[in-house]
């Protein structure tokens, strides 16, 4: 696999080397300049295979040469031990759940995964490392728990002190060891532009950096892996099928670009915002504008006012829109358009959708879950399209008890994930959003 920088100013590099290094010397984003694509046959072949040997298969095919048979098969295995249930709602409705891992988060599917390909990695090479990840949630939890213990690697998570639950936060802050929590009093894009401006940062090449964020490839391919396992429990190629994504990094909607690249039939990829909603408006109007501060809402992990992944989505529509959200070159916006589907949605209709999902289906969900669901029926409102679809639930509704009993009069049970970090003591550093001042931290810290 050879990747390329979205700002089209850097040289083309191997898979290894876009996971290890996480961003591009020009500041863009790697983006592969092809993927494999998989025949009927081979996705027939899935129907009754485990996930974690679909995401053998899958990987095996998109990493060919870069990590050997074995060693790929333990990794997988390995990293997927837990269910991954496809949820009935109606007749054309099912959720993913993707919150059955260790932080009961979807982000396990990519940070289990690139933290045991970054070991094998950097265990061939005997170097060590330090990971830099900012978080509006689930993030920093799934990436603090996958990293932890390991020795050539070092995390350290930015998280706005605001903006994360309790729940959230504890999953970063009771670690220790190689984990190091930062509460930033600030929004999550300060956090994430600080991790961006520490890349790019030639004071700082010294310390070996990377991101576990989705500005990470190695967070997409593994995350693209899901969609292809829905679809081949779901439908029959080449039946199309519809996801529904609650989005707001969209980096887990670039992993659904990247599966309909690889052959899977998506008729329609709809991104559900919540009131955040630069990219509606982008779709709608032809023009971008970032949106400074990000608003708080209930989904908190949606809280981004610019998406690093829009500059993915938009190279693959032929456009150039670089870190700080200026588009250079204009994409497809007819093609885009027929493909993606994107719907802001309020915190009142959060509230009433997990009531309403309830009440019809006794079906527990939480506000993420709740806007992927809510961006559906907005869908079908406004096309009449009926295909079956898929819409994913990202989080375990234990994480946000307060938003859920509060719509349903249910206490959601705790998962043991969360269980065992509720009496934990928590430590964390502080910082505001100065550049200038992470950059101390990071040298005093790591020098």
């Amino acid at each position: 696999m050879k990747l390329y920088s979205t700002n089209l100013n850097a040289p083309e590099v191997s898979f290894q080397e876009a996971l290890i290094t996480g961003l591009a010397p020009d500041r863009g984003l790697y983006m592969p300049r092809s993927m494999p694509t998989f025949s009927k046959e081979e996705i027939d072949s899935f129907k009754d295979a485990p996930y974690p040997e679909i995401a053998y298969r899958v990987l095996s095919k998109v990493l060919e040469g870069e990590v050997d048979d074995e060693s790929l098969k333990a990794i997988t295995y390995d990293a997927y031990n837990y269910d991954v249930p496809l949820e009935q709602v109606d007749e054309q409705t099912y959720i993913m759940r993707l919150d059955r891992g260790p932080t009961a988060s979807f982000k396990d599917f990519a940070a289990r995964m690139m933290a045991r390909l970054m070991q094998y990695y950097l265990n061939k090479e005997n170097r060590s490392l330090t990971i830099l990840t900012a978080t509006s949630g689930d993030t920093g939890s799934a990436v603090a728990d996958a990293f932890y213990g390991l020795d050539n690697i070092k995390v350290i998570v930015l998280f706005p002190t605001d903006e994360v639950s309790d729940r959230q936060r504890k999953q970063m802050t009771t670690l220790g060891k190689n984990i190091t929590a930062i509460s930033v009093d600030g929004k999550f894009d300060d956090c994430q532009a600080m991790v961006k401006q520490a890349f790019a940062d030639d004071d700082l090449k010294h310390l070996n950096l990377s991101s576990a964020n989705s500005i990470n490839i190695g967070r997409l391919v593994p995350q693209s892996i899901y969609y292809i396992y829905a679809y081949a429990k779901l439908r029959n190629y080449p039946e199309d099928i519809i996801y529904s994504i609650p989005s707001g990094n969209f980096g887990n909607m670039m992993g659904c670009v990247l599966a309909r690249t690889m052959g899977v039939p998506i008729k329609k990829i709809i991104t559900s915002v919540n009131e955040n909603d630069e990219v509606p408006t982008f779709l709608s109007t032809g023009k971008y504008e970032k949106i400074v501060p990000s608003k708080n809402c209930l989904s908190n992990a949606m809280n981004v006012g610019h998406p690093s992944n829009l500059a993915r989505l938009i190279a693959i529509y032929g456009g150039v829109m670089d870190e700080q959200g200026n588009i250079s070159k204009e994409p497809d916006m007819d093609k885009l358009r027929n493909d993606i589907y994107s719907s802001s949605v309020t915190d009142s209709e959060t509230k009433e959708t997990i009531k309403e999902i309830f009440e019809k289906y006794n079906i527990l969900i939480e506000p993420h879950g709740a806007v992927g669901i809510k961006g559906l029926l907005d869908f079908r409102t406004e096309s009449g399209d009926s295909t079956l679809a898929v819409t994913l639930e990202t989080a375990d509704p234990a994480k946000f008890p307060e938003h859920v009993k509060a719509q349903t009069g249910v206490e959601p049970e705790l998962p043991q994930s969360l269980k065992k970090v509720e009496s934990k003591d928590e430590f964390m550093d502080y910082l505001g959003t100065e550049y200038s001042a992470f950059k101390k931290y990071l040298q005093e810290k790591l020098e």
